[in-house]
């Protein structure tokens, strides 16, 4: 199984033909999903005790089971939060695997580690956060703002001997992503949504949350979340506002930038970020904005003390990692994962080769895109823009459609092939429709890849007619 024979050349150039053709694809086949039982019948079982070899796993891969996938890179993909990473990232991705480097501990990973920190500067830079701050690479958003709020807890506990007898408590808004309420279930901590009339969290909702708190719930609150970047409408909470109250109240302050975090690089829309820099933590996805294969995430932290008191792992086999000769920076120590990849080279990779300019100018294209894509809803009249775009997501309805007509229209054009564009909900605030709240079903565009053209978006939107 370990040995080099003919068959593994065979093999190997055959994936490797096959990553050639797929990674200068610049229109990939739309696939479409199937029902599970429909691939066992056209697969049949694939781990056998004799091993149906490598020709034949591969012939199923290539000729069926890949076609029931989305490409997350295709041009018309646009749900969700879609990805396009850099061509010179998927090559790298292939050699961070083929180097078979583990990337937990300067000891055994230190040039591929050296490689993600280089790139880290460049994240840490884009955040404004002051001297010492830095980060580390995650397998996304999810464990990212789950490092961030177990480093958060631990330093809430030993400011007082006392807060170890509480439950933790954390608020954020309802915009908030649902890692963040996943996290705290995790965590097993209490969370408190922030309802507000501006559909983003600010200083005063926050402020007024806080001051209706009971004594005890006071004393078990130890964090907030904002988001830069909905994952729904793109919108930014105002960090600013917040980071005065967190740094009034001694909270920590979070900034969940999983998906917006790549339009830092942007100079149209920094400035909308103002704040940020005085985040205690700073959630970003590279594999969404920052043009990085899956699965690659990053957490970023001010005070890199802190997150190690409370990710560092004792072990009696690890003790090696603390002697002179193996010193350096340890990615474990920061994060919740011990065993990791090194998932930070293939944008280090990136980066290196092309630039950072070449970045902004990608990202800024997505923002163009979406302000297009504003401008042709608003000029069709069978259509009507719901709200201004913010970033590069865009809401949209057609006027007369219900839920189901949406929902038929998805499929029709996904099984197509056409394009993947899905519905969402969007919810009015009553004091913007002089009534009760008002939840509609409405559709999306989420813009990342640079590829997408404005006759793309013409195309879909006509489909709508």
């Amino acid at each position: 199984m370990h040995s080099i024979d003919i068959d593994t050349v065979e093999m190997t150039l055959d994936i490797m033909k096959y990553a050639i053709n797929r990674i200068s694809n610049t229109s990939p086949e739309m696939g479409s999903p199937k029902q599970e039982q429909d691939l066992m019948d056209l697969v049949g079982e694939t781990v056998t005790k004799e091993g149906i070899g490598g020709e034949k796993a591969f012939e199923l891969f290539k000729d069926v089971l890949v076609k029931a996938t989305v490409p997350v890179d295709h041009p018309r993909h646009l749900a969700f939060v879609p990805a396009a990473p850099t061509r010179a990232a998927i090559l790298f991705d292939l050699v961070t695997s083929a180097a078979s480097i583990h990337g937990a501990y300067w000891m055994t990973g230190g040039g591929g580690i050296f490689c993600e920190n280089q790139a880290m500067k460049w994240l840490v830079q884009l955040t404004g956060l002051p001297k010492g701050a830095f980060g580390v690479f995650t397998s996304g958003g999810t464990s990212a703002n789950l490092s961030a709020m177990i480093a958060a807890r631990e330093a809430w506990r030993d400011k007082n001997e006392e807060n170890k007898a509480y439950k933790a408590l954390l608020i954020t808004s309802n915009g908030a992503h649902s890692s963040v309420k996943s996290m705290a279930k995790v965590i097993d901590a209490d969370l408190i949504l922030v309802d507000d009339e501006e559909d983003k969290l600010n200083g005063k909702w926050l402020q007024q949350k806080i001051d209706g708190l009971s004594g005890i719930d006071r004393k078990r609150l130890f964090a907030v979340v904002a988001t830069g970047g909905t994952t729904n409408a793109g919108i930014i909470d105002d960090l600013e506002s917040i980071a005065d109250v967190c740094e009034q109240e001694d909270l920590w302050f979070h900034v969940d930038a999983a998906y917006g975090g790549g339009a830092l690089a942007a100079p149209s829309v920094r400035h909308l970020f103002n704040g940020i820099e005085r985040a205690d933590s700073i959630t970003i996805d590279p594999h969404k904005w920052m043009f990085s294969p899956y699965d690659c995430g990053a957490v970023i932290y001010k005070n890199m003390e802190l997150a190690k008191n409370a990710h560092s792992q004792k072990g009696a086999y690890l003790d090696i990692f603390k002697d002179k000769g193996a010193q350096g920076f340890n990615p474990a120590d920061y994060q919740i994962q011990l065993t990791r990849r090194l998932r930070g080279l293939p944008l280090w990779f990136s980066l290196a080769m092309h630039g950072t300019e070449k970045y902004t100018q990608a990202i800024e294209r997505g923002l163009s895109l979406a302000l297009n894509a504003a401008k042709q809803i608003e000029a069709a009249e069978h259509l009507e823009l719901v709200r201004e775009p913010s970033l590069s997501c865009v809401l949209f309805k057609r006027i007369g459609w219900d839920a189901e007509d949406y929902r038929d229209w998805t499929y029709k054009n996904h099984q197509s092939g056409f394009a993947l564009v899905t519905p969402t909900k969007w919810t009015k605030p009553a004091n913007k429709i002089g009534g009760k709240e008002k939840t509609e079903t409405i559709s999306r565009f989420c813009f990342i890849n640079p590829d997408t053209t404005e006759e793309d978006i013409a195309e879909i939107l006509a489909s709508m007619e």
